[in-house]
């Protein structure tokens, strides 16, 4: 893949990922050159539009409206997920006309796999979900450090139990003497590997811990036929991806809509 290949497939992997948890959880979609799904979950980050190529500013407008409605009839806060092939170029400025607020770059980041660096920690062990009830030490791990804390780690499970455990969907435990210590998640789709909820709980971190699990699913991607793979990284994971060899292309920029205050 070159560059624009890497970058639409960052955009696409992610969409993939949101537009299925999103519709696992019950949520509302649209696919007629603008992707959402809406009203499936209780964070804004899943109630997530993902794709908008219009090229009129009234219809872009129109757009950005119904997507409030859709938010508004569903009693859930929301966020658009603007990369860099979603249109009018403007679209930023129509958002926070609306009333978005802008929740920062997501940066996006690809590596080809055979040029992966390895990474290990003493005494980690890595263990792919095969079971379902397996989720329930998965979630109860990333609730103790990852996004929202215990409300996402449930509503992700709670979707992840609908969609299952095979391909495309990868899920993994790292453990430290038998207690679980940190996750992460792979979806194989647009043709790359998506990394997804890499933590390591508070009291582990600053022991490798993130790096090594992350090159140890990837390598595990690898070895089945994937070629490259991709991420949006959090502020405190992105030198830590680019220790491994990864390279940031592009921003994806989050516009995050909440609930009125009652």
């Amino acid at each position: 893949m070159d560059d624009a290949e890497l970058i639409r497939a960052i955009e696409d992997n992610t969409a993939e990922l949101l537009l299925a948890m999103g519709e696992a959880g019950g949520g509302r979609q649209r696919s007629d050159g603008v992707r959402w799904s809406i009203g499936g979950s209780p964070l804004d980050y899943h109630n997530a539009v993902v794709g908008c190529l219009v090229e009129d500013g009234a219809a872009a407008d129109r757009v950005v409206a119904e997507s409030l409605q859709e938010l508004r009839d569903s009693g859930v806060p929301g966020c658009w997920h603007v990369g860099p092939s979603m249109r009018p170029l403007d679209l930023g400025d129509r958002l926070l006309a609306a009333g978005f607020s802008y929740g920062g770059p997501e940066p996006g980041m690809a590596v080809r796999l055979a040029d992966l660096r390895e990474a290990e920690a003493d005494g980690l062990r890595i263990e792919r979900l095969i079971e379902v009830d397996q989720l329930e030490v998965w979630a109860q791990t990333l609730g103790r450090g990852f996004g929202e804390g215990v409300k996402e780690a449930e509503w992700v499970a709670s979707v992840y139990r609908q969609l299952g455990l095979a391909d495309p969907w990868r899920h993994y435990v790292g453990y430290l003497d038998d207690e679980p210590v940190a996750t992460a998640t792979v979806l194989l789709a647009a043709g790359v590997a998506g990394l997804y909820f890499v933590m390591t709980v508070p009291e582990a971190r600053r022991r490798g811990i993130g790096a090594a699990i992350t090159a140890a699913v990837l390598r595990e991607a690898r070895d089945s036929g994937v070629e490259y793979a991709v991420l949006g990284a959090s502020p405190a994971g992105r030198s830590i991806y680019a220790r491994l060899g990864f390279r940031e292309l592009c921003a994806v920029h989050l516009y995050e809509w909440a609930l009125p205050e009652e």
